[in-house]
């Protein structure tokens, strides 16, 4: 589906199984879906930072692969929306099962008085990862990734709610809060693609400062990359309240959350 109001850009014809519903072109010559693009930043910046802030605070390496796996995600977001080429979208698509996996990883053995690898959860998540990958390069057919990666997403979720409700119920509104922020851009996700001639067509009326705040995906990109980041700050703090740390929330610069350990009170 590419309405003739598309343009033709730097990297050519798309040659991805998917094409948004952002007018490719628009912004810039250079970049296929500008705003798709620019709005993976939240999903780049932050996690080195607090990939950096977790290796300083000497966590475990499996929580900076966490920041750091969110990054690549954002990072492979961005090639495949600057391009829209098939090899781009790999690069999108596979690393949001990759770092997923890392996440249910970190989850599911948060209870662990050592800090050694567990195995068999890592054998099962290798398993389900290459399987994922052989499958979906053979049968490039995007609702089984998504559905792959929803699965994945939902292991998250009913972990998550299962420690806040019988475990660290004080967790409770950093949960709920990462939780409602990755539902909301999931529905944003989901009226983008259900309503996009209508958007489009919305857009052709609307000044373009208004016209940017109904590009759906890059919110996608925004509340999911924020759930995501929030959710790995629950993760470390489930995690090293179990080991009688000293976690604290601050804020970047007044704004943007993130989790220090307070290294004075470590074991």
């Amino acid at each position: 589906m590419a309405p003739s109001v598309d343009r033709h850009g730097y990297w050519g014809p798309p040659t991805s199984t998917l094409d948004w519903c952002e007018e490719n072109y628009i912004v810039s010559f250079y970049i296929a879906e500008f705003w798709n693009t620019v709005s993976n930043l939240i999903m780049i910046l932050p996690p080195i930072y607090g990939a950096i802030q977790a290796f300083r605070d000497g966590m475990e390496f499996r929580y900076i692969w966490s920041f750091l796996g969110l990054a690549a995600v954002g990072i492979g977001s961005w090639c495949f929306h600057m391009t829209l080429l098939y090899e781009m979208q790999l690069l999108d698509e596979l690393p949001m099962i990759y770092s997923t996996c890392v996440f249910v990883y970190c989850l599911y053995e948060c209870f662990k008085q050592d800090s050694g690898l567990s195995l068999f959860p890592i054998t099962l998540l290798l398993i389900f990862s290459i399987s994922v990958t052989v499958v979906y390069l053979q049968w490039k057919e995007p609702v089984f990734h998504q559905v792959m990666y929803g699965a994945l997403v939902a292991c998250l979720v009913m972990r998550s709610i299962f420690i806040v409700t019988w475990v660290y119920p004080w967790l409770r509104p950093l949960c709920y809060t990462s939780l409602g922020i990755f539902l909301l851009g999931f529905l944003l996700w989901n009226i983008d693609n259900i309503f996009c001639d209508s958007i489009r067509a919305s857009r052709q009326t609307l000044p373009p400062g208004v016209g940017v705040a109904t590009q759906f995906h890059a919110w996608w990109h925004i509340f999911t990359g924020l759930g995501s980041y929030l959710h790995i700050l629950l993760s470390l703090q489930i995690r090293s309240t179990y080991l009688k740390y000293s976690p604290k929330i601050k804020f970047l610069c007044g704004v943007w959350p993130t989790l220090h350990i307070e290294p004075q009170k470590m074991r």
